[in-house]
């Protein structure tokens, strides 16, 4: 069925057209919640966008690719897991401090904590600075760098031209590897 008969078919609420558009994207969707969400959590995030998709498909305008559409919803999920993922730990480490601070014991640790949290605050700049960059140079980085698309498969992802797609991809690399070396982390 193509892309166009299928949204048709999905603001009608068609089951068939549901099942469909679970088996072609599901396995996408996975891998793209894996690099966001624990293992633990990665069915309800999936379920989470699949209900989005549901929910939102009739205000879906056929501006962009549905694909395109749905990776968003997907990220958007998968933001959403890391935020409530880091409100978890902030909660587990106030409480902690808490419980340990008048008996006079420190909690165990199997890795060294210091350079998780290290890591951890790189990620957040470097987070911060992808948001910095426009949409389209976070996607097309993510794309490439992230999920390992080849140009061929990201041109056909955003409907654009291999050669705008090459051409702006560099231009994205520059300016994330410039203000890399403004926050020296680069």
């Amino acid at each position: 069925m193509n892309e166009k008969r299928l949204i048709e078919k999905l603001k009608k609420k068609d089951k068939e057209a549901f099942e469909e558009l679970y088996n072609q994207y599901a396995p996408k969707i996975y891998v793209t919640l894996k690099r966001f969400v624990d293992l633990s959590e990665i069915e309800d995030a999936l379920q989470e966008v699949f209900f989005k998709i549901f929910k939102g498909i009739h205000t879906f305008r056929g501006d962009s690719k549905l694909s395109t559409w749905i990776y968003q919803i997907t990220i958007n999920v998968g933001k959403d897991y890391i935020r409530k993922k880091k409100k978890n730990v902030v909660e587990n480490i106030d409480l902690t401090e808490n419980y340990t601070e008048g008996i006079g014991i420190q909690p165990e640790a199997d890795v060294n904590v210091s350079n998780e949290v290290l890591d951890e605050m790189e990620m957040d700049k470097i987070t911060k600075i992808m948001e910095r960059l426009s949409e389209e140079d976070r996607i097309l980085i993510k794309l490439r760098d992230i999920d390992g698309l080849s140009y061929d498969e990201i041109a056909e992802k955003l409907n654009k031209p291999l050669g705008s797609v090459k051409s702006r991809l560099h231009y994205a690399r520059k300016k994330f590897q410039k203000l890399l070396k403004e926050e020296n982390l680069a």
